[in-house]
């Protein structure tokens, strides 16, 4: 076999993000990163999450299961011991009854003097490192989501309160068009089209709730608690939850931190070593056999006499189709392997940028919807002030307060957007985990 080499994939040093230059990943996100949205109830949720999800006990679960299987795979380069017994009982016309006992042993040991065991021990060892990388991409994978859907609960809230002041104001506009219409101010369609607008609103508000929810729901199964026995208590998320600032400089090595990469590279590991063992299976292989044991026609002298063998033996493969089709089967599928994890590097690739896309436009769309708001605030005080002086009637209020609702909206929107994309970009570079170097594990073999 020719030495392991990680499956070329294309270069990428550098981000979108060219803001302050390149850091190490410890001093760029730490392994609690979630603190720094300084929520103590976030810090409650992820770890009763992480001590409750049952995606996380079926993945620790396969860990477990891998490692007694590198036990398993060590014990075909051990020798194997049987002890039997038994009795024979035969009558044949014309001849007495004849009867036997023996009692025999024997031990089989075949010799792994190419390595082929050791092969699939190494192989199984990659499978077992692969497996704690799958659990700590399920652990990222886990909190993502939990802060994900606890600021979207949050959002919800206040998008609830809000959506009920927008109501109440629409309410009132409806009660002074119906005043108008009785004087003749303005039309009955006036009056209808302000009554199928609170008939929108009403859904809209419907549809809040229901999707709060849903939401809800999703984050008692996260937690590992059945859904409508946990309801997380109303809040809001612009006071509670702070936008944490994100370091300029990204960790440049993010193959060797995130952890479905390093699973993939793993298992071209295993692939790499499957198709090792299936090329040392077709070398003959040393087998060396004991056997002893004692036989008597009578019960009582079973003990009196034994016998003892030993039979060394060499099997030299000339045709075996099997074992050559084995060969070209661990070959196809170490490809792929390789392309699996082509497949994971590109997509880890993909998911920073966009990551990075996304948090960059959210924050300067978050500017200009302050300022809107800021604009807006004002117009609604000196509209107030002139409602006071008489200047202005109370419908215009109402529709500067309107305006201005629905501002605070896209702003609470964005606020909760640039949560998440904060997460999954933490989440895309790999959150807090070590780098994982698999050239090293593979020196270790």
């Amino acid at each position: 076999m020719p030495d392991y080499k990680r499956p070329d994939t294309p270069e990428k040093t550098s981000w979108s993000d060219r803001q302050g230059a390149p850091v190490s990943a410890t001093a760029t996100i730490e392994p609690d990163w979630w603190k720094g949205f300084h929520d103590p109830y976030l810090d409650t949720l992820i770890g009763k999450a992480i001590a409750g999800n049952f995606d996380i006990k079926v993945l620790a679960a396969r860990i477990e299961v891998a490692s007694t299987q590198i036990g398993e795979a060590r014990a075909g380069a051990l020798p194997t011991m049987d002890l039997g017994a038994g009795a024979s009982f035969q009558k044949t016309t014309g001849q007495t009854f004849a009867k036997q006992y023996n009692l025999g042993t024997q031990v089989n040991w075949d010799i792994d003097i190419w390595g082929k065991v050791a092969k699939g021990v190494q192989a199984q060892k990659a499978e077992f490192h692969a497996s704690e990388a799958d659990w700590r991409a399920g652990y990222l994978e886990l909190v993502s989501n939990v802060s994900s859907t606890y600021f979207q609960i949050l959002q919800f809230d206040d998008q609830i309160e809000q959506q009920q002041k927008t109501l109440v104001t629409n309410r009132q506009i409806l009660a002074i068009y119906d005043g108008q219409r009785r004087s003749g101010l303005v039309p009955q369609t006036q009056v209808l089209r302000q009554q199928a607008e609170i008939n929108r609103l009403t859904n809209q508000l419907l549809e809040l709730r229901r999707s709060r929810d849903l939401a809800n729901n999703a984050l008692s199964t996260l937690l590992g608690v059945p859904a409508g026995e946990f309801q997380l208590p109303k809040g809001h998320l612009q006071q509670r939850v702070q936008l944490p600032p994100v370091p300029g400089g990204l960790p440049a090595q993010l193959l060797a931190r995130r952890p479905d990469v390093v699973a993939a590279e793993f298992r071209v590991l295993e692939a790499y070593d499957l198709v090792g063992q299936a090329k040392l299976a077709q070398l003959p292989t040393i087998s060396l056999t004991g056997h002893g044991g004692t036989a008597s026609f009578a019960l009582t002298d079973l003990l009196k006499s034994f016998t003892y063998g030993f039979m060394p033996s060499i099997n030299i493969p000339l045709l075996d189709p099997g074992v050559r089709a084995h060969v070209k089967v661990t070959k196809a599928q170490s490809t792929v392997a390789e392309q699996q994890y082509r497949v994971a590097v590109m997509g880890a690739f993909e998911e920073v940028e966009n990551a990075l896309v996304n948090l960059n436009s959210h924050k300067a769309q978050r500017v200009e919807l302050q300022e809107e708001v800021s604009r807006l605030q004002i117009v609604a005080d000196q509209i107030q002030s002139q409602l006071r002086l008489g200047v202005v009637s109370q419908l215009e209020v109402f529709e500067t307060e309107r305006t201005l609702l629905e501002a605070q909206q896209q702003l609470l929107a964005n606020h909760q957007l640039i949560l998440s994309d904060t997460v999954l970009l933490y989440k895309a570079l790999g959150g807090g985990w070590p780098s994982v170097d698999v050239q090293a594990e593979v020196k270790e073999h």
